[in-house]
């Protein structure tokens, strides 16, 4: 396609690899969501494929964005490779000018897209071979993704300094560093706080997947020894793992509440009002509700590893999730401190501000996107 066409006609670019939009589970959806949005608005044509387990088949558009909900097979290896694999065929057949593809473990099927034609960038997300959930396998398959990551696409995407760190050393692979983003949009107390039992400014908030490197179990864990009736609410699930989630469940006190996963104003009248808000990650980079969180202007207790220290630095208080007292003593600390509290929301609200806003990822992916394009 000549340049004079591809400015005749809006660019068209397509976003797979992720469950898809409205965003219903964690990061990449919720980054689909944002920058797919923000593209539209920025005059490109965004395709977003989807699953069929996630988005309704009669959905096929969405915030201008259109859809293509495809089928999978719902179980822990094969969800995601079977649906990118329909996804990419699908892609291959269509003129996009360039895709973003989303999880390291997607390397796999760039050649696909690109004997297509089609300018690959690849955003890997953390080091997911390190996630307790896989098991030998699971970890090869990872290790072998992100070699093909750092040699099949046109441009390799991490988001956190952390990561891009992590392949230049491992790999000689420079990337992209475009981090996740947050456009605060606070909600006045509604129905999610009374069906809770909640008052604003009165509970403590933890937000992610339930998965032993998020550290649900030991949080709850740690907050058994704080002082005082404040609600802890623990928001998240996880699919395959109901015994880990039970566990996790035996080990709270009678203060603490499971609401299950919860999303749109539901979540954002959370945030609006949680007290403080913990983050407990142990593996990947720029978390999005980590990112969400500093947003809202949440006062953070926050699991100190680089990655996390990257996104919060002095605008957080810190602990280490592997050793619960040392969170005990974080929250009792805080608990009792009414102007740090306030110190500290307002440095993670100015810190989003100034870093983690949605217009800027989008500009980020824009810029990416056009120079693959003009490649191309």
């Amino acid at each position: 396609m000549s340049a004079g066409a591809r400015t005749a006609r809006r660019p068209r670019v397509a976003l797979l690899g992720s469950r898809g939009v409205p965003a219903g589970y964690g990061g990449f959806e919720t980054l689909f969501e944002e920058l797919g949005s923000g593209l539209v608005e920025r005059g490109y044509d965004v395709t977003v494929y989807c699953r069929s387990r996630y988005t309704p088949r009669a959905l096929d558009s969405y915030r201008g964005m259109r859809l293509v909900t495809l089928p999978t097979l719902p179980t822990k290896y094969l969800d995601t490779p079977i649906h990118t694999f329909l996804a990419a065929l699908h892609c291959a057949g269509e003129a996009f000018d360039a895709v973003l593809l989303v999880n390291a473990a997607n390397a796999l099927f760039v050649p696909l897209l690109r004997s297509a034609g089609l300018p690959v960038a690849l955003n890997v997300d953390g080091i997911e071979r390190r996630r307790a959930k896989w098991g030998m396998p699971g970890r090869l398959v990872y290790a072998l993704s992100e070699w093909l990551a750092t040699r099949l696409p046109d441009a390799l995407v991490t988001d956190a300094e952390t990561i891009r760190a992590h392949y230049l050393r491992r790999f000689g692979a420079d990337s992209t560093v475009i981090p996740y983003g947050v456009t605060p949009r606070p909600l006045p107390p509604g129905p999610m706080l009374e069906g809770l039992g909640l008052t604003s400014r009165r509970f403590l908030l933890y937000v992610s997947r339930f998965e032993p490197e998020n550290n649900p179990h030991r949080v709850v864990q740690a907050y058994r020894d704080v002082p005082g009736d404040l609600p802890l609410v623990m928001v998240g699930t996880a699919p395959y793992a109901r015994r880990f989630i039970a566990e996790v469940r035996r080990a709270a006190d009678g203060r603490v509440v499971f609401p299950g996963a919860i999303y749109g104003d539901g979540y954002r009248e959370l945030l609006s009002h949680a007290l403080l808000y913990i983050q407990a990650t142990e593996v990947g980079g720029t978390h999005p509700a980590l990112v969400e969180a500093m947003g809202y202007g949440n006062c953070l207790v926050v699991n100190d590893t680089p990655e996390n220290r990257e996104v919060a630095g002095p605008a957080a208080a810190y602990f280490h999730a592997r050793e619960p007292a040392t969170l005990t003593r974080a929250l009792a600390r805080l608990l009792a401190d009414v102007g740090q509290q306030r110190r500290l929301a307002a440095a993670a609200r100015a810190r989003a501000a100034e870093s983690y806003r949605w217009e800027l990822v989008v500009e980020s992916y824009a810029e990416l996107l056009s120079r693959l394009m003009s490649r191309s």
